[in-house]
């Protein structure tokens, strides 16, 4: 009786591990069907932050001015430039010079041109700006290649195009004590120089002025405020490229892993205003400027997303990705604005449709 029992259980019970192996085997054949794949994507940059280098600009210590000559050189005074011309300023004399306000012609004497160089002591050199979470979106291809019948891991090439806005504000107010600069350079009596404002080439030849100066003062003034006020505005647009392995885990859930090439466009612009202001009605000084610029970032990424299969073709996605873009840096008149974007991350939230 026993033998027959056993006889008709072992067929029976081998069977029924062949119908769940096959049931099972049939689960993941079915999720098989899902091979190219597009995905639309909510995504959150984290840990990408900014900051503004020069801050003060000519009123910070040991900077220079952020106009330029017309050959391109910075300002060395906040109100004009002194510069060596292509004769070596031969004789000490130099006609690569200019000036901004005629107040500044014979306010220290006969024959002589004065230049400023203000600078705020006790004022940071740079302000970071915040690096709270910026949403974008992006599109998603997946290009199935082949797959492994045994293992059941699809492989193939994903390429993918998203779009981020970027913007970080700073700056503050700040104790400060204004040190004034005052060089006087003299030129020729019996000459007139040109008429304000001038601007000296390098190459010459024009109005001359003597080197080196002939007086130099400082005025110290103590108790006066700093202001700044920076901002940074941009849009991110972003491309990858590279290879991805898809592991179906059951019917329903999939895991994703892909890496490779990234590439982000910049499109970015600033402004930067800051005022000084001395105490006891003693008048303020501002200086403001902007600037904008387009440049190309190139890096790498690492992806890895889980997805839940809602029907035969869509499905809902979510992953994290690592993307190192580098560090962005540009100078708009005279501010050095940074974006680092060496170790970002992404969080994405999707849905995607098979076929």
């Amino acid at each position: 009786m026993n033998k027959h029992i056993i006889g008709w259980r072992t067929p029976v019970t081998g069977a029924l591990l062949l119908a769940t192996a096959v049931s099972a085997e049939q689960n993941l054949e079915t999720y098989q069907y899902s091979t190219n794949r597009v995905t639309v994507s909510l995504r959150f940059g984290l840990n990408i932050k900014g900051k503004f280098k020069g801050t003060g600009g000519s009123l910070a210590s040991g900077a220079a001015g952020s106009q330029q000559t017309p050959r391109g050189d910075k300002y060395n005074y906040d109100d004009g430039y002194v510069l060596t011309d292509i004769s070596g300023n031969a004789g000490n004399q130099s006609w690569y010079w200019g000036y901004d306000n005629a107040s500044q012609v014979n306010a220290s004497g006969a024959n002589t041109i004065d230049f400023h160089r203000d600078t705020a002591l006790g004022v940071p050199n740079q302000n970071s700006g915040g690096d709270t979470p910026y949403v974008g979106a992006e599109i998603a291809y997946n290009w199935e290649l082949g797959k492994d019948d045994w293992r059941h891991i699809h492989y193939g090439l994903e390429a993918a195009i998203n779009f981020m806005p970027i913007n970080f504000r700073s700056g503050g107010l700040y104790n400060a004590t204004l040190s004034r600069l005052t060089d006087t350079y003299s030129y020729t009596d019996g000459t007139t120089p040109p008429g304000a404002p001038y601007q000296g080439s390098f190459g010459g030849a024009g109005f001359v002025i003597n080197t080196p100066p002939v007086g130099s003062t400082t005025v110290t003034v103590p108790g006066a405020t700093f202001l700044a006020q920076q901002d940074f505005d941009a849009n991110l647009w972003g491309f990858r490229l590279g290879p991805y392995l898809e592991m179906p885990l059951s019917q329903k859930w999939s895991l994703h892993l892909s890496g490779g090439f990234a590439l982000g466009l910049l499109d970015s612009q600033a402004n930067w205003r800051e005022t000084i202001t001395l105490p006891s009605a003693g008048g303020a000084t501002t200086k403001s400027g902007s600037g904008s610029d387009f440049s190309a970032l190139y890096g790498y990424y690492v992806s890895l997303t889980a997805a839940y299969q809602l029907s035969e073709r869509w499905a809902i996605e979510g992953g994290v990705q690592f993307q190192d873009l580098g560090t962005y840096e540009h100078n708009f008149a005279g501010r050095l604005a940074e974006l680092n974007m060496k170790n970002s991350l992404f969080i994405q939230v999707g849905v995607s449709y098979s076929f």
